[in-house]
């Protein structure tokens, strides 16, 4: 049985009618002279007449006649059951007689039933949506019939599957066409039935699946479709002879999954929408009791169609683009990245409280001669390294701030510098574009110059050094370590990603990572924070100062109104009211007159004076008004906009940034210890829980839990803490450390080296001890007028030619090196060997003594006294050495030089 797809479903109680009230038998309109009643034409209103042995019948006409339906047995009645009817959504009203009452039905058009076409059938499947529902079977022989409609852009996704234990049978769409397969267990999938018709063109499709006396059925009831290739049919006996037994198992189906299933599978979820889909003589839709699916999940009502960019699904200024129906993506500016451009790159901090940082990332692929370095930089420094490409032999790229400029230089020897400076604590976009045979700076998309170089080779294994170098003395060549934030690096599309975020992207590894900190929270907040109003309205006028009595740098929304406190008088004080309390206003002392020199092509500034004037606003600037006149911020081209009035502001210079955002200070774990951040545009404020305190909640309101004290014990005083320092240790916190060579009591020009708590000095070579105050043992000069050299240590010149006879424990070709009598571990039983020039001595341990503590003297009655006069031997030993002894240090030959 075919059923045809027609505009509209008839309800079957409207057939049930039509067939006893339109083919009406008139019994009375024969007669035995007449046999043919249908020659007098009875039926009116265009009525076809039908005589079936005697009896005449009237078809009445469908169609309307001067506006009106007709029935009755001859056609002569005006049908009313219309007048007053109540069908919903687009439906077709029927009017039509029930024993002489005018009664209607209404004829649905798809996607909708009931008596009134009041319920929708339509819905649609979200990500990762399905549903599951019973068969109605109440017999295992009884066919089953599946029918439904869908849209979609899906290539391949899953619309029917059949569960009967391990067996699945599916209805899907593989490259846009509708195919049946079979597949049990793990074995490989078996194609049944396909049809050669593309339907995943955002069009409505009906669908109809059919099982039945072993009879697989597969038909798509198109209007647009015609021929014997619509209609697929596959006799399961014969299939399971073919294809392998178990497909006759199908003829008993318990669950039906229509979208999708909850579990992983090799067909894609639908995602799209359905309507009229019918299980037999039941439809299906999403919802709630008795009738509802046994399961369903992500399934709402209804088909929405309309432009996902509408609503705009992308933060942070991102851009959508629909890419097709229900889809689109979102286009990031950055420092965002992810599906809806919520995902900021992490900001590194270098150089916080003043410590060198840097971090090093290893280069995975080969990038070429071509590439583009590119990141977010914040500072208020005029010098500092930012970036250096290097690889086993040198360094041949160089980005850093010389007076607060950009420069680049490669191999040594090229260079580039930008124009205007960075350092004044807002972001910049640096760019360095490197071509085969050009360099180009950019800042935020402004060119800054172009120099020609020689090629320059990024090579895999590469290292990318960011904020310095390991050695501190390479970094203070080029500014010293980098004080500021970077952020969103790049090489090329690569991302060097100091701290990862959750989005994945393509990145660099990252190698070291060293005193570098997550966010960069603004210090440089105004310590002030109010408003103030400056004016000086000509030459002989009085300059007028005034400011706001509240703060404004909150990080909200303020609104400033200035006005001359008496605007009918020539000069008058001028008044300013915050935030509409106009009982509290801030007025002048002085007067001044009004703004009429504002008339006649003077320049107005928003913002600030430019970008190298320094001290421009950062912020949001809302309405503007001079005057009662606002300040437009679209030109004439942009907005076409009726402006009447004769004066008028005309903008001159290019287009602002449009809404208002901020660093999102708070995002970065800013507070810590359970602190709740406050967001004040670029600053922020923590709300700390009971138990601390300080401006990132770091300090305990018991001072000393948090240790604050780094190289020192703390000490409770009132409402804060004390620190008592260590030796070598100043400051508050006794975080900085005292410089031991302040006062050092080297000699003869001896270097002070500092230590750890102390210092050791370098003697000059004719020196030696503690403080380089015993002369050393002699240096001999040798040679002759052309060439001469020197042997250390008492060393004499040699008859053979660049050699020194050298004293006992000295060796080398000038006597420089002190050999080490200790190297061969003299000292048996653990004791200490102490290197003496050509000798050594033993420090025994309390059971043994001799020269190598070889003698076991541990027997207490027989050595007791030995042990008592060997023990005080050594300790006055070893204090007397100790007394002509050098500091604890070793010189090698070079640093005698």
């Amino acid at each position: 049985m075919k059923t045809a797809n027609v505009v509209g479903k008839i309800c079957l109680f409207c057939l049930i009618v039509f067939s006893k009230i339109c083919f009406f038998s008139a019994s009375g309109a024969n007669s035995e002279d007449n046999n043919n009643g249908c020659d007098i034409n009875p039926c009116m209103n265009n009525g076809v007449c039908e005589n079936e042995e005697g009896n005449i019948k009237c078809h009445c006409s469908q169609e309307r006649q001067n506006g009106h339906l007709y029935g009755g047995p001859y056609c002569t009645i005006l049908l009313l059951g219309c007048e007053r009817q109540w069908c919903q959504n687009g439906a077709k009203c029927s009017p039509y007689l029930d024993n002489g009452r005018h009664r209607y039905c209404c004829i649905c058009p798809e996607g909708f039933i009931g008596t009134k076409c009041q319920t929708s059938t339509t819905f649609s499947f979200e990500q990762n949506g399905f549903m599951q529902v019973r068969t109605f079977l109440t017999n295992v022989f009884e066919p089953l019939n599946v029918t439904l409609s869908f849209r979609t852009l899906q290539a391949k996704a899953m619309l029917l599957q059949c569960h009967v234990d391990d067996q699945l049978l599916t209805l899907e769409l593989v490259d846009g066409r509708l195919r049946h397969t079979f597949q049990r267990g793990q074995e490989m999938e078996m194609i049944l039935l396909e049809l050669p018709f593309m339907v995943t063109d955002g069009q409505w499709h009906t669908v109809k699946a059919s099982l039945h006396d072993s009879t697989l059925g597969l038909s798509l009831e198109d209007l647009s479709c015609t021929g014997g290739t619509c209609n697929m049919e596959l006799q399961i006996d014969k299939a399971e002879s073919e294809l392998g037994s178990g497909v006759s198992g199908l003829t008993v189906i318990p669950n039906i999954y229509i979208g999708g299933t909850a579990e992983q599978h090799t067909a894609s979820n639908f995602l799209g929408c359905m309507r009229d889909v019918w299980l037999n003589s039941h439809v299906v839709m999403p919802g709630s009791g008795p009738q509802a699916p046994f399961k369903q999940f992500n399934v709402v009502q209804d088909c929405t169609d309309g432009d996902p960019c509408r609503q705009n699904p992308c933060h942070n200024r991102g851009r959508c683009v629909k890419t097709g129906w229900r889809s689109f993506i979102c286009q990031c500016y950055r420092p965002y990245e992810g599906e809806h451009c919520l995902d900021e790159y992490v900001t590194a901090r270098f150089g916080n409280e003043d410590l060198e940082s840097y971090a090093t990332f290893i280069v995975e692929d080969n990038p070429g001669v071509g590439f583009t370095l590119s990141m977010f930089v914040r500072t208020r420094r005029p010098q500092g390294l930012l970036l250096v490409l290097s690889n086993s032999t040198s360094q041949y790229l160089r980005v850093w701030l010389e007076a607060g400029r950009v420069k680049v230089q490669i191999n040594n020897f090229e260079s580039l510098v930008g124009r205007e400076t960075v350092n004044d604590g807002h972001f910049h976009l640096i760019t360095v574009l490197v071509e085969p045979e050009f360099l180009t700076l950019f800042l935020s998309a402004k060119s800054q110059g172009r120099v020609p170089i020689r090629s320059v080779l990024i090579q895999a294994e590469d290292a990318v050094h960011v904020g310095g170098l390991p050695g501190r003395s390479a970094s203070l060549t080029f500014g010293g370590y980098f004080k500021g934030c970077v952020q969103d690096l790049r090489l090329n599309t690569r991302r060097l990603q100091f701290y990862p975020i959750s989005v994945p992207v393509s990145s660099y590894r990252l190698e070291n990572l060293v005193k570098v900190t997550r966010s960069c929270p603004g210090d440089d907040s105004c310590s002030d924070g109010r408003l103030v109003f400056e004016l000086q309205g000509g030459k002989g006028d009085s300059y007028v100062h005034v400011q706001s009595l509240a703060l404004v740098n909150d990080g909200r929304w303020h609104q400033g109104h200035l006005s001359m406190y008496s605007p009918t008088l020539q000069t008058s004080r001028w008044r300013m009211v915050v935030d509409e309390h106009w009982e509290m206003p801030s007025i002048s002392f002085t007067t001044s007159g009004d703004l009429g020199f504002l008339r006649e092509g003077v320049d107005i500034f928003l913002g600030g004076l430019g970008p190298d004037s320094g001290g421009n606003l950062v912020g949001c600037l809302g309405l503007v008004e001079i005057g009662g006149l606002v300040l437009p911020y679209y030109s004439d081209s942009e907005k076409n906009l009726p402006r009447p009035q004769i004066e008028q502001f005309l903008k001159t210079s290019g287009s602002p940034y449009y809404g208002c955002w901020g660093f999102n200070v708070c995002d970065l774990d800013t507070c810590h210890n359970g602190g709740v951040c406050e967001d004040l545009f670029n600053l922020f404020k923590c709300h700390c829980l009971a138990d601390w305190k300080g401006t990132k909640c770091e300090y305990s309101v018991n001072s000393c839990t948090s240790n604050p004290c780094v190289h020192g014990t703390c000490r409770e005083v009132t409402a804060a803490y004390e620190c008592l320092c260590d030796v070598g240790y100043t400051g508050k916190r006794c975080e900085v450390e005292v410089d031991v060579c302040t006062h050092h009591k080297c000699g003869n020009g001896g270097t002070c080296l500092r230590g750890l708590k102390r210092y050791a000095c370098l003697c000059p070579r004719n020196t030696t001890g503690p403080f380089c105050r015993y002369p050393k043992l002699p240096v001999s000069v040798c040679g002759n007028e052309k060439w001469n050299y020197s042997c250390f240590n008492g060393g004499n010149c040699s008859s053979v030619e660049d050699t020194c006879d050298c004293l006992p424990g000295f060796a080398g070709q000038w006597c420089e090196l002190e050999l080490d009598e200790c190297a061969s571990d003299p000292c048996l039983n653990g004791g200490f060997c102490r290197n003496l020039i050509n000798r050594f001595h033993c420090v025994c341990e309390m059971s043994f003594a001799g020269d190598h503590c070889q003698i076991d003297v541990s027997d207490f009655y027989v050595y007791v006294f030995l042990l008592l006069w060997q023990n005080i031997f050594q300790l006055l030993s070893y204090l007397i050495l100790r007394l002509d002894d050098d500091p604890e240090i070793e010189w090698n030959g070079a640093n005698d030089d």
